[in-house]
């Protein structure tokens, strides 16, 4: 299989460009394709490369017992790799798995001192406690969080090119609808990537067999393995109530308001019994969890209820594989994508949004009259964002931009089946767009 372009690439070599770059720690969930993006930057960029795995290689997990001085370190990888080579300035160390050697982070302090050769460490940060690399490294390395592939990364694969995507985008930014023909391609492309989602195995092997055989249990075996991960790795909290918050995400997606309730977990269970464990499937790159905004004003950040929210899968595919038989069924033969009541496509947009670089929030009055999937900003302004699994009327959308109570809302953005418009009060956008939204708001008003 062809080796599929990431948009961690790039970021790489401008981090290697950087004179003043700290030691890097590419962080996000298991099997996002970290340790192929790094292994094929390193031996593209590096005279010689250092891969050390602490899961598989555990006798290394004691390079560190007799400090954290660089030249002790290499020392000890020399003893037990006598083919090592550490040339200075032209040597990358590659510490894969940290999370299972948490002294890594404490010897970035060293390294970043020391500046002689360039150290890029990885992990799922699954059973991490990522405070404590924080406080064991602080100042001294640079995070980038990594994701499965984005629906831009899923067009590469297939082989569209940048050009095809800008032609994308400027219809978007003149907000002129584009051709029946780009929308009717693009939407059946948007449609395979809700199917499969975005980890690299299983869009390479779409790409490669050219239909969906094999990938449901591609699926099934992630979500498996996952749940193994949550075994192995959650020692300080109850590996059963994560398990059981993990295997409910599709039940809680599949009711009319999606509230994530401890209640309807475990029968009789109390929030106090549960605290950290969503906080941990989030740490871990798991799920994507959107809080509820009490009141609709800027800043987001510091307006919303940290009990009152909703869960989603962070990689949509995995909701797919989660679910029932009949549902796979109905998806795959018929494209019913309106089943699940919409659930599909908020957690496919709320993923979109996350790898955008946007934190969700949602709002529902008391009174349930009211109620907004998502909201984003631009520079003065609140944006609410809905989600439609049908083309139907919007009446929270054009209350929230009519009503003078809510100053800040000045517009709003409909995503749904139906090409690019603007009627004076909300943008309409087909969902495949979301992923260059961020760079439309950024630009639009140039």
């Amino acid at each position: 299989m062809a080796r599929l372009r990431r948009k961690v690439d790039d970021f790489l070599i401008e981090w290697k460009n950087n004179k003043n770059r700290k030691p890097l720690i590419i962080k996000g969930a298991r099997q996002i394709g970290k340790t192929d993006a790094i292994l094929n930057f390193a031996n593209k960029n590096y005279e010689n490369v250092i891969e050390i795995n602490f899961a598989i290689e555990k006798k290394y997990k004691t390079i560190f017992d007799d400090g954290f001085d660089v030249d002790t370190i290499l020392r000890n990888i020399s003893l037990m790799n006598r083919d090592a080579k550490f040339v200075p300035y032209k040597t990358l160390i590659f510490f894969d798995e940290m999370q299972d050697c948490i002294n890594t982070a404490t010897s970035l302090k060293a390294f970043n001192i020391d500046r002689r050769y360039d150290v890029i460490c990885s992990g799922s940060l699954m059973g991490i406690n990522y405070n404590e690399i924080e406080s064991n490294s602080v100042g001294n390395k640079q995070d980038y969080e990594m994701y499965s592939m984005d629906f831009e990364e899923f067009l590469w694969a297939k082989g569209y090119k940048d050009s095809q995507i800008e032609d994308m985008y400027s219809y978007m930014i003149k907000c002129e609808p584009m051709s029946q023909v780009m929308y009717d391609v693009m939407m059946d492309n948007f449609h395979e990537y809700m199917v499969i989602g975005g980890m690299p195995e299983i869009v390479n092997t779409f790409v490669t067999n050219k239909n969906y055989s094999g990938i449901l249990d591609l699926q099934e075996q992630i979500i498996l393995d996952y749940e193994e991960d949550i075994t192995k790795y959650a020692k300080g909290l109850d590996q059963a109530r994560i398990l059981n918050i993990y295997r409910k995400i599709p039940v809680f997606l599949g009711k009319e308001n999606k509230k994530f309730q401890i209640s309807k977990v475990e029968h009789g269970a109390r929030n106090r019994e549960y605290i950290g464990t969503v906080e941990w499937l989030n740490n871990a790159g798991i799920i994507n969890v959107c809080h509820s905004l009490e009141m609709l004003e800027l800043p987001l950040k510091g307006n919303y209820n940290p009990d009152n929210y909703r869960i989603y899968f962070r990689d949509t595919g995995l909701l797919i594989g989660s679910l029932d038989d009949e549902s796979q069924n109905d998806l795959r033969n018929n494209k019913n994508f309106n089943t699940y009541k919409g659930a599909i496509y908020e957690n496919i947009v709320g993923d979109m949004l996350v790898k955008e670089g946007y934190s969700l929030y949602f709002y529902r009055n008391e009174k349930g009259t009211i109620e907004m999937d998502f909201f984003v900003r631009d520079t003065n302004s609140l944006i609410p964002v809905e989600v439609k699994a049908n083309d139907n009327s919007t009446p929270s959308l054009n209350n929230l931009i009519e009503n003078d109570k809510y100053k800040e809302i000045k517009y709003g953005i409909k995503l749904c089946n139906k090409n690019i418009g603007f009627n004076g009060k909300f943008y309409t956008f087909p969902y495949f767009l979301t992923f260059l939204l961020k760079r439309f708001l950024r630009e639009k008003d140039k």
